[in-house]
């Protein structure tokens, strides 16, 4: 019996035309699913779309960018018009929040403190505008950054960033923690209390607004539950306590910067003088009894915040239009006690922000 020898033959062109037509024939009278379950690279053939090219992995460390090159890359922020989706209408703010960078501030005794300090940006933008660049205004922040902090430097910056985005409105706010050491009562202990501040220029219709914003935190005792806690010690010899609770006020105060610095240390000093219940940093037993006598001392129904916050404000001719919001967050309740006060057109508005008060909370 002879020995029949299989020879393996390399297909040529022909006979791959061929399986290509068969394969072709099958998959017309296929489902999608059996297609589907083809080797993805043999179903590819199948298909009338131009082959998916290879590109490269691997990173260009020496790639340069050239003029030339630059030119050519797309830029759909400053398209035309006929790119915008959506109604064809200004947008009043538009750029960038909480970019963060360190901020040296002067302070009342001629010191200087950096600060990690965050920044929102933002511009107007005409109808007929597509989008702007945003990472303009970080640059443009960027140019000014290493001076130390004034109104006038923050001025420059918006200047700068204003003509880069050929717009009509800009507006900066930073915001920080500002550090200020805070003796004890009593005990003659001392130690840091932070605020949270932040200043804001806003240009609008040509008129520049410059601003600052501060959270001061105190105890609020309620002077109907101080009173009602005497009556029963005083007429049943019964020992009761009134409630109090950590309390937040926002004020905000348009600044005149012709007149003498108001220095943020000023404000609160302000708001010490309205309200000297401020929360302790370090507290011993004496400190403790002291803090009950000052709550004692000045019983206070979130009304009586707003107006004495307002009568500190109305006496620096340093301040101009201003907001007092106050947030009393009950130990008595289970919801807050809440005031808003407001001088001059500034601050007017016909709604408030339904998450408004739920930052006015104090973590600590």
């Amino acid at each position: 019996m002879n020995a029949i020898t299989s020879v393996e033959k390399a297909p040529e062109r022909s006979d791959a035309e061929k399986a290509l037509s068969v394969l072709k024939a099958w998959a017309r009278a296929a489902s999608p699913e059996e297609v589907a379950a083809l080797d993805p690279s043999v179903s590819r053939l199948l298909s009338d779309a131009p082959a998916y090219p290879e590109f490269r992995r691997d990173y260009p460390d020496d790639f340069a960018v050239g003029e030339v090159y630059k030119s050519t890359l797309p830029d759909l922020q400053n398209g035309p018009s006929s790119l915008i989706r959506g109604a064809q209408q200004q947008i009043q703010h538009v750029g960038i929040s909480n970019f963060r960078l360190p901020i040296r501030f002067r302070t009342r005794d001629n010191g200087e403190l950096t600060l990690e300090t965050s920044v929102t940006g933002s511009v107007s933008l005409e109808a007929d505008k597509k989008g702007i660049n945003m990472s303009r205004i970080m640059r443009s922040f960027y140019k000014h950054a290493e001076a130390t902090f004034s109104f006038e430097v923050i001025e420059k910056a918006l200047d700068d960033y204003k003509a880069d985005l050929d717009s009509m409105d800009a507006r900066i706010q930073m915001r920080f923690s500002f550090p200020m050491k805070i003796e004890s009562l009593r005990s003659g202990l001392s130690g840091y209390q932070y605020y949270d501040i932040a200043l804001e220029l806003v240009e609008k219709g040509g008129v520049r607004q410059k601003m600052i914003h501060l959270d001061y935190v105190y105890s609020s005792t309620c002077p109907c539950s101080l009173e009602l806690s005497e009556h029963a010690r005083a007429t049943r010899g019964q020992l009761a306590t009134p409630h109090s609770q950590r309390s937040v006020a926002r004020i905000s105060a348009v600044i005149d910067c012709d007149r003498e610095c108001l220095w943020f240390e000023d404000l609160i000093d302000a708001c010490r003088r309205a309200v000297p219940t401020e929360t302790q940093v370090m507290v011993k037993r004496e400190d403790e009894q002291a803090f009950a006598e000052l709550n004692a001392a000045n019983p206070i129904f979130v009304e009586d915040a707003a107006r004495l916050f307002c009568q500190q404000l109305q006496q620096d001719g340093r301040v101009g239009d201003f907001r007092v919001i106050a947030s009393h967050q009950e130990s008595l309740h289970s919801h807050d006690a809440i005031s808003v006060l407001t001088e001059g057109p500034t601050f007017e508005v016909a709604s408030i922000d339904p998450k408004l008060f739920n930052t006015l909370f104090h973590v600590g």
